[in-house]
């Protein structure tokens, strides 16, 4: 049976429907960078995911080819998650879901702890040579995330304010305070397909950084 993150590690991937506060620690990703509504079709955003499941199954799949990654074992592509922010109110979630064209992203998949930067750097040369594609905008990424606290939110994605009051008033209760910075951001993890799942079915994992008041 092959590895799955969501599985294996639920306490980040598969929290409560109500808050709670975690520790992430250094993680590794396929990330893509870009800005503007992630609904246009064809547009920038779409495009990004396209890139990012492109290098993903490559090093998935990479054990039926020529590459044969040292502590390789076989796994379930994690989901896409992504980081979000707006220029005018970057620091104190001051987003606008109305304007959607403001937004600044950072697509991400996470990478297999075994997945070196080498390895990554053949993944990019394997996939733009077999789908003749240019993917030179995704980036290895190592991140880590910290103190957040985090909930599971079921709905719609402009629905998420309600979910995100809820966790601020907890964290508060909690002793933290908000730490959002020009590099801890607001996280969303899709644990839903939005083409194949109903908007107030959707499964949104939503995490935000804090600090110690």
């Amino acid at each position: 049976m092959a590895f799955d993150y969501k599985k294996e590690y639920k306490e980040f991937y598969l929290p409560k429907a109500k808050p709670e506060i975690v520790t992430v620690p250094k993680m590794n990703f396929l990330a893509v960078r870009g800005s503007g509504d992630p609904n246009i079709e064809g547009g920038e955003y779409k495009a990004s995911i396209g890139l990012l499941y492109g290098i993903a199954f490559t090093i998935k799949m990479s054990k039926k080819g020529t590459r044969q990654i040292e502590g390789y074992f076989d796994y379930v592509v994690p989901p896409l998650e992504g980081f979000w922010w707006q220029e005018d109110g970057r620091f104190s979630f001051g987003i606008d879901y109305s304007r959607k064209d403001r937004f600044q992203w950072i697509s991400v998949i996470r990478l297999p702890d075994f997945v070196t930067r080498d390895d990554f750097d053949w993944a990019v040369e394997e996939a733009s040579r077999k789908k003749a594609t240019d993917f030179s905008k995704v980036e290895f990424l190592t991140y880590e995330e910290g103190l957040c606290v985090q909930c599971m939110h079921i709905g719609a994605y402009d629905d998420e304010p309600a979910t995100i009051e809820g966790m601020h008033h907890f964290m508060e209760e909690q002793g933290y305070t908000l730490d959002i910075t020009d590099h801890r951001y607001h996280h969303e993890i899709y644990l839903s397909d939005a083409r194949r799942v109903a908007p107030e079915r959707l499964k949104t994992v939503i995490r935000h950084p804090i600090r110690r008041v």
